[in-house]
């Protein structure tokens, strides 16, 4: 091969280093603080005894095909009825990720004449699958919901004809907040349009018996509801609810569901158990809320930081640079931290997330403000 061919390559990687954007990988070292585990549930021992108990009655480990194919398997089905009843949605469609899922949605749902309008903050699997799409896109102000409003009415004024699809996540990623999604709702109504909630880092923490954020919002025949398996739920994979005539077509009609291999059979077995775990076992939740509240008010005491209400609290540092200092500061101290820098934020917002799970104390959370409170007064 001609090395040459390379240099454009190189030449962008140099650039990403130049910035201090450069990503590489690094195994686990030190406590907790940066994994989606936030129920703990990923090594849990009823976990293991399901995936046990599925390969004792001979649960496949692998699929073998699409689901269209011969990898459909009966514990994809069970999961999908079982995590429909539970979600309380007509429908659940198991696919590999919450990537994968939002994919599959945004390429194929809105059609050429409709109107996507999303949240600035949204996940980047969103933005996938709008590039992907043949509607029209538009990105709104974070949490503004007359944002919303006003682009659904332009877009009329202008002519458009279709439906509007207004895509949130119920909990943001990276900042910890909330969306209002009883209020965007209001707006999808009016406009007789779909609403799209992304409730990855709610499932299993937030609504009744860990249902999420959008829990009120449920059997509503013009909301779509991702739950992602690989968060609070310890496992792999994501749950689709939405409406069965919506769930047909993504079947016939989505490339993605179409042409991939089906999940692990073993692993939606994991994921029926899980959704019993978070049923049986409420006080993970309670024990959560109380480490997320200690944590936060650790950070507002010693570095000011505001408390998001939620597990995920974000200390803001701005410079590329510094954050992955700090970082490194820490995980040389023991804890487990990760500077987050765009383009997955916003220029300027280089940040450390700091996440909280039930695989953590209040002891170690105390040390690791201290110590967090240490490394950035070093600069």
């Amino acid at each position: 091969m001609n090395l040459s061919a390379l240099a454009p390559f190189e030449t962008m990687l140099a650039g990403l280093e130049r910035k201090s954007r450069l990503r590489t990988l690094a195994s686990r070292q030190g406590i907790d603080f940066t994994s989606n585990d936030y129920l703990g549930l990923a090594n849990a021992p009823r976990l293991k005894a399901a995936i046990s108990a599925a390969i004792d009655r001979s649960v496949p480990v692998g699929s073998g095909g699409s689901r269209l194919l011969r990898g459909n398997h009966a514990e994809h089905e069970a999961l999908e009825a079982e995590a429909a009843a539970f979600f309380r949605v007509e429908k659940a469609l198991y696919f590999g990720s919450g990537f994968a899922a939002n994919v599959a949605l945004f390429s194929s749902l809105p059609q050429r004449i409709d109107l996507i309008v999303h949240d600035a903050l949204i996940h980047a699997s969103v933005h996938d699958g709008i590039a992907a799409s043949k509607a029209q896109a538009v990105a709104v102000p974070h949490n503004d919901v007359d944002a919303f409003d006003q682009a659904i009415r332009r877009w009329r004024h202008a002519g458009g004809k279709g439906r509007p699809w207004i895509a949130v996540e119920s909990l943001y990623s990276m900042d910890g907040d909330r969306a209002p999604v009883l209020a965007l709702a209001g707006v999808a109504d009016r406009h007789e349009g779909f609403l799209v909630i992304d409730e990855a880092h709610a499932t299993g923490v937030f609504g009744p018996d860990g249902r999420g954020l959008a829990s009120a919002l449920e059997r509503r025949g013009n909301v779509l509801v991702l739950h992602t398996c690989g968060k609070a739920l310890g496992v792999s994979g994501a749950l689709l609810g939405l409406p069965s005539t919506l769930a047909e077509y993504l079947i016939n009609r989505s490339r993605n569901f179409i042409y991939s291999t089906a999940p692990s059979p073993l692993m939606a077995a994991a994921v029926r158990e899980t959704l019993r775990i978070i049923v049986d076992e409420p006080e993970r939740r309670a024990r959560l809320e109380d480490l997320r509240n200690f944590a936060a008010g650790h950070l507002q005491f010693l570095l000011g930081v505001r408390s998001t209400g939620s597990q995920i609290l974000p200390v803001m540092i701005g410079d590329n640079a510094r954050s992955l200092r700090i970082a490194e500061r820490m995980r040389a101290n023991g804890f487990d931290m990760r500077a987050i820098r765009p383009p997955t934020v916003p220029d300027g917002t280089a940040r450390l997330r700091i996440s909280i799970t039930l695989n953590v104390t209040e002891d170690e959370i105390a040390e690791m403000v201290q110590t967090l409170a240490i490394a950035m007064g070093g600069g």
